[in-house]
């Protein structure tokens, strides 16, 4: 199904993950982020942009992971994403096959 994010129209499941990583850029997880009442700060894009380098280095990622990476700690993480880290645009990232957000539950 479509979706239109900033503007552009995003292929999505059901549950809102992209399906064309292709098609994600900043103005759209911005978008989805503002949905969901959360305003990325420059901490927010470090955590993000790690998480899109692992992604494209097609490295496996757990929340553990992410929380001894040296970019962020697990309760730093929690805070910067507070409905996270089910929320939608840190989902929408990567493509629904990114296991890290794949696994958890979704609001």
């Amino acid at each position: 199904m479509d979706k239109l994010l900033a503007g552009k129209t995003v292929s999505v499941t059901e549950e809102g993950f992209m399906t064309e990583f292709s098609q994600w850029d900043r103005s759209i997880a911005d978008a989805i982020a503002t949905e969901n009442d959360v305003t990325l700060s420059a901490r927010h894009w470090e955590v993000i942009d790690y998480i899109q380098t692992e992604y494209k280095n097609d490295a496996p990622l757990s929340i553990r992971k992410i929380g001894k990476s040296g970019v962020v700690d697990i309760k730093e993480f929690y805070q910067l994403f507070p409905v996270a880290p089910t929320l939608p645009c840190i989902c929408l990232l990567c493509s629904e096959d990114y296991l890290v957000w794949k696994h958890l539950p979704h609001p």
